[in-house]
């Protein structure tokens, strides 16, 4: 009897190990910014790192999203625990849960690049144009880093306080989508505001122009994506937060010394039929730099304050960044 008992206590020890077993849901989105990502899966950078860290296996699963508003409702429910976007979607979470269990904030930068407003109007050249822009596809409304270039292209041509100006003419699209309607002419999409690899496609067509480049209307280079978490995970295991942070540390730089291969993974995880020297290019311009470093996300922040898309003002890019990140010279 005893012996029954031993045996059934060991099945049950064995079956609660087997449950604890971690795992970590990554988010992103399509277009690609979140090369580091593609690298952690294929290269179990996750399951190295956490490994080092005593933990000695860990379960790694992946998800897509069309924009930040669907990622950060999956990141709240509890449904995913690492998201990829821009630091504009991020900002929206942290505001509003700031100060709670689920509190969310950034865990790395991932990129700093520009993005474009193109047009395939030849009346349509510079941001005093944009009115004449009949639909305007983005990510998601309000809270996608599309969707706040626009709005900040706005207030710098007509003041803050007309910010919106440009918003009825904004529609959800996933990227790719976005730049098929406007390669094909029809339809009402006449501009869009183009992020890498999709604004290289536009870009070799003839009839294709930039409007605005987004670095002028942030005031300079600025963070394109970072990765963020919620309290709730980075918390309940800070080793294994530990290791996601040294992942990404590791995919960066993975990313800057072998770019060939980062393309091939996000063209494999995204079905691309892109070739490996046109993602590798679109990823390795003169202005891109894939760094954890956050750059003027600030400023970004400050201007969906004073718009009143985020309620609270932050007084420094560590209010929204976690530990891991703070002897970085961030901004």
């Amino acid at each position: 009897m005893n012996r029954l008992f031993l045996l059934a206590t060991l099945a049950l020890a064995a079956g609660a190990a087997h449950a604890e077993v971690p795992e970590v849901r990554i988010a992103r989105q399509f277009s690609m910014g979140y090369l580091q990502f593609n690298v952690i899966e294929h290269e179990h950078l996750i399951q190295k790192h956490a490994a080092a860290l005593g933990i000695p296996e860990v379960k790694v699963s992946s998800f897509r999203f069309n924009g930040p508003a669907a990622m950060n409702d999956a990141l709240l429910s509890d449904t995913v625990d690492i998201v990829g976007g821009s630091p504009h979607g991020m900002f929206t979470l942290w505001a509003k849960t700031r100060g709670t269990k689920q509190e969310v904030r950034a865990i790395a930068a991932l990129v700093t690049l520009p993005f474009m407003i193109t047009s395939n109007d030849p009346a349509i050249l510079t941001i005093a144009d944009l009115g004449k822009c009949k639909k305007i596809p983005v990510p998601s409304l309000r809270v996608s880093s599309p969707a706040i270039a626009v709005q900040m292209a706005a207030a710098k041509l007509y003041g803050i306080k007309e910010y919106a100006r440009f918003d009825t003419a904004m529609v959800t699209m996933s990227p790719a989508d976005a730049t098929v309607a406007l390669l094909g002419g029809v339809g009402e999409v006449n501009c869009n505001v183009a992020l890498p690899p999709f604004l290289q496609q536009q870009l070799e067509r003839p009839n294709i122009h930039v409007v605005a480049n987004s670095f002028d209307l942030m005031g300079g280079p600025n963070t394109y994506t970072v990765s963020y978490t919620s309290a709730k995970f980075h918390d309940r295991d800070p080793k294994l937060a530990q290791a996601v942070y040294n992942a990404l540390t590791e995919a960066t730089a993975r990313v800057n010394q072998d770019i060939r291969a980062a393309a091939k993974y996000w063209i494999e995880d995204s079905d691309s039929k892109l070739t490996v020297d046109f993602v590798a290019a679109a990823g390795s311009g003169k202005d891109v730099h894939w760094t954890t470093v956050p750059e003027r996300t600030m400023q970004a922040a400050d201007f969906m304050f004073e718009v009143g898309t985020i309620k609270v003002k932050p007084t420094s890019w560590k209010d929204y960044f976690f530990p891991e990140a703070y002897g970085l010279s961030g901004s």
